[in-house]
């Protein structure tokens, strides 16, 4: 009897940041392809294409509360689990587990939605221990993923902050979010609107392998310029940093960033919780193989010897002298090009107008 060997199969997916759907923390079983002769490597190619699926939540609540000292906000909503965009070091990446998906392929294909998320919203603005305080849209998963496009939760949302003179924030680097401006705007008008902006790179090549699905580089200057001639404050969130990738690039980017009308920076250094050490590592075996220990051994340096940290206050920044030398030159950079460079919880969110508030407006408003 002749053993079968195992090997290892490697593929790349078209428009995809990873090709396979790595096991997540919970399981407790687990696969391995084989090659066993009756099929070939082509049929693991580029030219499969895989779908994204849509999953219906319905929720129980609609608002997370946030105690960390390291982020600029307290409560924040998130419309979708998983992203389309597949960013392949999203830190959001092992939130899947807890549905039993992968923070691989799944987490980029199946993409789960709050259909009851506008319910839930108008039900705690309505209630009388409800305390209005910023809410930050997008800061877990993209709320201008693709599926919005067909979807308009978030649009909806933001029609009803605008209806109850509710504060907001949104974090995205997609495109769509131009859709909205005339809500944005309005919102804007009254100080109850900001936008950060996420900006990895300014080289198309490396975007297409990092973050297949997002916009463009030009595209997010773009959006940055088209926010900013709105009167809607914009800041610019360089993330994540990433040694030996596209640490190269902090100082044309907060160039770029300030010409396109951002008056404010912030930056975020690479994390790797969980599932994400595997497969980050297996990217920058497929793209970076020569520069993966390179990588690595920085992020340690910057992490107490290890690829992750979570302690408050060195989690988004690092620590050691490369993690202060990043610093040094975001800030310098920031200095030179004339935009305001942000710490730990600063941010246009804090100056943000909570006195609107209003919390008797049910009513049916026109949602598209």
């Amino acid at each position: 009897m002749v053993e079968m060997e195992k090997v290892s199969i490697k593929r790349t997916l078209k428009g995809r940041a990873v090709s396979e759907n790595t096991r997540h923390r919970f399981e407790t079983t687990t696969s391995e392809a084989i090659d066993d002769g009756w099929w070939q490597q082509e049929e693991l190619s580029d030219s499969l294409p895989v779908k994204t699926s849509l999953i219906k939540e319905h929720s129980k609540t609609i608002i997370s509360n946030n105690q960390s000292p390291d982020v600029p906000f307290e409560q924040s909503i998130n419309p979708y689990r998983g992203c389309e965009h597949g960013c392949v070091y999203c830190y959001a990446r092992p939130s899947h587990a807890f549905w039993d998906l992968s923070p691989g392929l799944d987490f980029e294909s199946k993409i789960i939605y709050k259909a009851n998320a506008i319910e839930l919203l108008e039900k705690k603005f309505n209630s009388p221990s409800y305390q209005c305080k910023p809410i930050t849209i997008g800061a877990n998963t993209d709320a201008y993923q693709p599926v919005e496009r067909k979807l308009k939760i978030t649009r909806q949302i933001l029609q009803l902050m605008l209806d109850y003179q509710h504060p907001v924030s949104i974090i995205t680097k997609g495109q769509l979010i131009g859709r909205d401006l005339d809500l944005l705007a309005k919102l804007a008008d009254k100080n109850l609107v900001s936008v950060a902006v996420s900006v990895t790179t300014l080289e198309n090549s490396l975007k297409r392998i990092l973050e297949p699905r997002t916009a463009s580089p030009t595209s997010r200057l773009e959006i940055i310029r088209k926010l900013s001639e709105k009167n809607i404050p914009v800041t610019a969130l360089i993330a994540p940093i990433i040694p030996a990738i596209n640490d190269g690039e902090i100082e044309k980017m907060i160039h770029q960033v300030s010409l396109s009308g951002a008056t404010r920076a912030a930056y975020i250094l690479l994390r790797l919780p969980y599932e994400l050490k595997a497969i980050f590592g297996d990217w920058l075996d497929t793209h970076f193989p020569q520069r993966k220990e390179k990588v690595l051994n920085y992020l340690r340096e910057m992490r107490g010897g290890k690829l992750n940290e979570q302690r408050f206050g060195r989690r988004m920044s690092g620590d050691g002298i490369y993690a202060q030398l990043i610093n040094r030159r975001f800030h310098v950079a920031c200095q030179k090009f004339g935009i305001e460079g942000l710490h730990g919880r600063e941010g246009d969110i804090q100056s943000l107008n909570t006195s609107l508030f209003r919390s008797d407006q049910p009513k049916q408003f026109d949602l598209l």
